[in-house]
């Protein structure tokens, strides 16, 4: 849809929706989502507490509209490009590390969200001038609903028939595996206090990777210590 079609007050709806998430992420990477209040992010985003739940019907519900947003950027850089298999899954994993180093505590809070629900959310559905403000010159992409678990899936696919996958592990526990990959090593990273994120998801990889994928890795790694330990 283009910008001209749009009504105003569409795009006024869209742009204070706007304003409230990303003041909520400017605040997420100040400090812990269980600390923070409603009441802080209508301050910083100058809007009220009503307007706020009209929305989102929770606070949480930030979280899983940053999940949407994210996964769909990646899918729009990894068509565009277009990477497949393990560099398309580590280019996936750089940008969690690259969210990490301004928003330390989102990711986090997201884990911790997740594990709460157990079960991943449903993507929310944007309306035609959020997709328009969020992914200007992507809109058909940024209006398909993005799956963490068929992308992931998609790009074990593709490593399988690129031979960078470890043999004799199926489709199903590759798939699994990621998403414990996607999650936890972060987390694990986080506990042993490692700045190296990326260096931590590589260990975890080799679960998945052929023999010769590891190899090249490690020489280009020069063999990173577990967890930055000895």
């Amino acid at each position: 849809m283009d910008a001209q079609s749009i009504p105003l007050r569409e795009l006024k709806k869209a742009r204070t929706k706007l304003a409230l998430y990303e003041a909520s992420l400017e605040l997420i990477g100040e400090r812990s989502f269980r600390e923070l209040l409603v009441d802080d992010i209508c301050r910083k985003a100058e809007v009220s507490k009503v307007t706020f739940f009209k929305f989102f019907r929770q606070k949480e519900d930030v979280l899983v509209y940053f999940m949407r947003v994210w996964l769909t950027w990646r899918r729009i850089e990894l068509a565009e490009r277009p990477l497949r298999g393990m560099t398309a899954i580590r280019h996936m994993l750089g940008k969690v590390v690259e969210e990490a180093e301004t928003k330390p505590g989102l990711m986090l809070s997201l884990i911790g969200f997740l594990s709460e629900m157990k079960m991943h959310p449903c993507m929310p559905e944007l309306s035609p001038a959020e997709i328009r403000l969020l992914f200007p010159g992507h809109e058909e992409l940024g209006a398909q609903e993005p799956d963490l678990h068929q992308e992931f899936t998609k790009r074990i696919r593709e490593a399988a028939e690129d031979g960078e996958l470890r043999p004799g592990v199926s489709m199903e526990s590759a798939v699994a595996l990621l998403h414990t990959i996607f999650y936890g090593a972060y987390l694990t990273g986080h506990l042993y206090g490692n700045p190296d994120l990326m260096g931590v998801y590589e260990t975890h990889l080799e679960v998945l990777c052929a023999d010769r994928e590891r190899e090249i890795r490690h020489e280009q790694s020069g063999k990173r210590p577990l967890y930055g330990r000895d």
